[in-house]
């Protein structure tokens, strides 16, 4: 079987939910060593999932080292599908383009403001989709603010980090 990372590629598996923090409403799944072999990659991997019969959502593989991966499932779904630690789960996911980045308009009128959206846009794509994922998740208006304002942030970092760069 050819080893692919490619984008729309769509896999499926079951596995129990595990706690994965002690004392904290964490869950995640192990991700089978075939699927992480079947990638080709020991590195994240950018993925539209579901839980059973979820709505999808953008989430990442993470690797745990040995060549694991396992996948982060949030209380928000935990909820939607009525699971708990310890339930049997099927997991469905896509593998995304992690370079197809979606900016929200707040976002980018936080940017634009700031004239920084060439410095965010700058930032690797895997930073911005984690950014993005970051601000999506917010479940306050508040909270999606200061994640706004930590994307404007990064952006000033990373123009700071460029101009400060000597050239030889």
């Amino acid at each position: 079987m050819k080893r692919s990372l490619t984008p729309g590629r769509e896999l499926s598996f079951l596995a129990r939910l595990e706690n994965w923090a002690e004392g904290m409403d964490y869950c995640a799944v192990a991700v089978p060593a075939k699927i992480t072999t079947d990638l080709g990659t020991k590195g994240p991997v950018l993925v539209m999932a579901r839980v059973n019969q979820s709505e999808p959502f953008k989430v990442s593989l993470f690797p745990i080292g040995g060549g694991q991966h396992y996948i982060r499932i949030k209380a928000k779904v935990r909820k939607e599908t009525k699971t708990k630690t310890g339930d049997r789960v099927r997991i469905r996911f896509t593998v995304l383009d992690r370079a197809d980045v979606t900016y929200p308009p707040d976002l980018l009128k936080a940017l634009q403001a700031e004239k920084v959206t060439k410095d965010f846009k700058a930032l690797p794509p895997g930073k911005q989709n984690f950014i993005l994922r970051r601000i999506d998740d917010a479940a306050k208006p508040e909270t999606r603010k200061k994640r706004i304002q930590e994307a404007v942030a990064e952006a000033h970092g990373r123009r700071e980090k460029l101009a400060n760069r000597t050239t030889f």
